[in-house]
């Protein structure tokens, strides 16, 4: 049978350790761990490999590796048999137990949010010591002031329980820490699994110095998704504090009304200078829009569509969606444009798949589609969504030359926003 001990980083902080005799060498501030590999290549370990002691004065780490946790009716007993400087290199890549992890904000990754450690779990085994988990529920703090088995004791007499709530090491994401070039126990290469709407909460819940971390440490793609999620505050927070060739890069990724809408909320200067980084194309989609009056039709509208021409083949649509692979949005409706970008119809994903693959669009599509101009009040736009059940409707100029489309999902974005602040926002 495997032998094992089991306690807490509360239970021996602040306690002193002793030697093989029994004398007393010092009182334990910190355990230093690091990352290793598991049983197998996909799990990886918090290992402890050293213990920061105060000898009279003095703060010295040690290996751990001489160090021993006896646990005995609940009482914990730290010794040593011999005492082994660390090397500095060795602790400035370890991770602080009580630094860096313990009353600091981690991510739970099952539970997508910030939640605080109130302790951690840690276990020794024949192979060493590790910490397990991290300890977010009441009995941890209750634990931490000492009065934790006293009121278990007390509520157990009215068989109540104290909750105890962990959360496996391998799910926490450490993102507060006093140190930022300290090696962490995870890279931030794990909140790209997070959805961006949970990963933007996340960012909008911390302080604005860790939100900047965090974020700088995404990719530019999960960036940008992240970035759309955020509340104007947030995005101003972050465009403004980020070199500009990094935002420009996330920029240059989203939307172009998107972008036009946080570029309008923070100064000309700085928006002049992300938009000369980016590249030709964006960049002159973005001032198109910005041209626009914030009441207006095209202030509202994505340039991002699907437009074909009259004589392209059904089948040769879908192949084009496949290799293209467009968000769900762009197939709410796709256009028929003539040779001068002239509206000439639309056509939805339905029409699209029950059609035979050697018809031709102008065979499947409706010659006259409901549109917009795009200087048209932005007033008549829920109206006109609402009376014909429409998701996206096209927006074109006074020639009639197709320009980009409004969303369902906007329209409603913007009606929240206009009701929750009394005026209109972009």
């Amino acid at each position: 049978m495997t032998s094992f001990t089991t306690f807490y980083l509360s239970g021996i902080i602040g306690k002193e350790a002793f030697d093989s005799d029994g004398n007393a060498v010092g009182v334990i501030r910190d355990l230093i761990t690091i990352t290793v590999s598991g049983d197998d290549s996909d799990t990886y370990r918090q290992a402890v490999t050293g213990i920061r002691l105060r000898i009279k004065k003095e703060i010295k780490d040690y290996s751990f590796r001489t160090f021993r946790v006896v646990k005995a009716r609940d009482l914990l007993n730290v010794t040593c048999s011999e005492l082994i400087e660390m090397p500095a290199a060795e602790v400035e890549t370890g991770l602080l137990l009580v630094e860096n992890v313990l009353d600091k904000q981690i991510v739970d990754l099952n539970g997508r949010k910030l939640v605080r450690v109130n302790d951690i779990r840690l276990v020794t085994v024949s192979t060493g010591t590790f910490a397990i988990a991290v300890d977010i529920g009441i009995d941890g703090i209750l634990r931490r002031i000492g009065i934790g088995q006293p009121l278990k004791r007390l509520f157990s007499l009215f068989k109540v329980n104290i909750p105890t709530k962990y959360i496996l090491w391998d799910d926490v994401q450490t993102i507060d820490y006093s140190n930022l070039n300290i090696k962490l126990s995870k890279s931030y290469s794990r909140l790209n699994t997070l959805h961006p709407s949970d990963l933007a909460d996340i960012l909008e819940d911390l302080g604005k110095k860790s939100s900047i971390s965090v974020f700088s440490a995404l990719d530019e793609e999960k960036a940008a998704d992240v970035l759309e999620e955020l509340e104007p505050h947030a995005q101003v927070h972050l465009v403004e504090n980020l070199p500009v060739d990094k935002v420009a890069d996330v920029l240059e990724k989203m939307p172009a009304d998107e972008v036009a809408d946080i570029l309008d909320e923070i100064g000309d200067e700085k928006a002049e200078m992300l938009l000369s980084e980016m590249d030709d194309e964006s960049s002159q989609e973005v001032r198109e829009l910005l041209e626009y009056s914030d009441n207006s039709v095209g202030s509202l509208m994505t340039t991002d569509f699907l437009s074909f021409r009259p004589d392209t083949r059904v089948e040769e649509v879908i192949n084009f969606l496949r290799e293209k692979k467009p968000e769900p949005s762009e197939l709410y409706n796709m256009f028929v444009t003539a040779e001068n970008d002239e509206l000439a119809g639309s056509f939805d994903l339905r029409d699209l798949v029950i059609a035979q693959p050697e018809k031709k669009v102008r065979e499947i599509m409706n010659p006259e589609p409901i549109s917009l101009l795009d200087d048209q009040k932005l007033n008549d736009i829920a109206e006109l969504i609402s009376k014909y059940n429409l998701l996206a409707v096209p927006v074109v100029d006074e020639n009639n030359q197709l320009q980009g489309r409004v969303v369902v999902d906007d329209v409603v974005e913007d009606l929240i926003s206009e009701r929750k602040t009394g005026k209109r926002q972009k």
